[in-house]
């Protein structure tokens, strides 16, 4: 674990402890430490404090590129959220959903006893990573730190695959670290994993710290509930609070982009006016053409590209 990182967890694990025996479990990330780490998230919330951005949203965010949501991270200052160079499964990978973080530690004897006792009296079944697996609900894609390792580092083989993506409803996971089984998960419909590798062992010598409490997946810091985009590229982990705003400015660019390659067919404009800042003129002819499609437009596409204000916009 890093320095910092492992800082903050044993901070929030401390606060934790001085709340009461209920909440001194370790590895608890409390609900109001998720809500202390996360405060421009303004939205709904999972029971534990996590952020949950809306399901139509998350939808949305499928046709978002790489690009567009890391122009809208750097802006605000997220210049970390990207994490690339990938094993990838599925064709054409497009990885969607609310990050549940798991995070694990090398291996030692009387901090692995006190996780397995707390395991029993939780009555957990199987390994730590199962533990994981059984806290999943629909739209989650699991985010573990393992470390980088790959043999005997394999989160998941095909049967805990084919579980998380009955109780995630078909999302996929990220793994920094190893996974097992590869044919069998392959066969998985519409199931995308990024790991750092596939190896035949399974995994041993390391322990779960916690779940959903911060990570780091190589340089990128993943707070619970950040909305997981993957695609060939890589994966970004978008703040929860900047998911709207990632959305809204992919769907501005994408009509842009759309008026551009019509008026470039029609021979219109030349590829060096469209392809830099675009003159008055384009400008009045985009929004004469935003407004031919005024139905097809969102009411946000409205009110910023058109104008339209309350009612008129919706």
């Amino acid at each position: 674990m890093k320095p910092m990182l492992c800082a903050l967890i044993y901070a929030a694990a401390a606060v934790a402890a001085a709340a009461g025996p209920a909440a001194a479990q370790p590895g608890v990330f409390s609900r109001e430490n998720m809500i202390k780490f996360t405060p421009l998230w303004k939205g709904e919330r999972f029971p534990d404090g996590r952020p949950k951005v809306p399901d139509d949203l998350l939808k949305r965010v499928k046709e978002v590129s790489i690009e567009e949501a890391w122009e809208v991270c750097r802006n605000h200052g997220y210049n970390y959220q990207f994490e690339g160079n990938w094993t990838i499964t599925g064709k054409d990978p497009a990885l969607v959903g609310r990050a549940l973080t798991a995070c694990f530690l090398p291996s030692r004897p009387d901090v692995h006893q006190v996780i397995e006792e707390e395991g029993k009296k939780e009555k957990r079944i199987g390994g730590q990573n199962s533990w994981v697996i059984d806290t999943v609900v629909k739209g989650d894609v699991i985010v573990v730190d393992l470390m980088g390792k790959v043999e005997w580092g394999t989160f998941m083989g095909d049967n805990l695959a084919n579980s998380i993506w009955a109780k995630s409803g078909g999302t996929g996971v990220v793994v920094d670290g190893g996974a097992r089984d590869l044919e069998g998960v392959e066969e998985i419909p519409d199931f995308t994993t990024f790991t750092r590798g596939w190896d035949p062992s399974f995994i041993k010598d390391a322990m779960l710290m916690g779940i959903n409490t911060p990570i780091r997946i190589g340089k990128a810091p993943v707070m619970p509930g950040d909305v997981v985009l993957g695609k060939r590229e890589g994966v970004i982990f978008i703040p929860a609070h900047l998911a709207q705003e990632v959305v809204e400015r992919s769907e501005e660019i994408r009509l842009r982009d759309q008026f551009g390659h019509q008026r470039l067919r029609e021979g219109k404009y030349t590829p060096g006016q469209i392809d830099r800042a675009w003159t008055e003129e384009i400008e009045k002819d985009f929004k004469e053409w935003l407004k031919a499609r005024r139905d097809q437009l969102t009411p946000f596409q409205r009110e910023k590209l058109l104008g339209e204000k309350g009612e008129k916009a919706r």
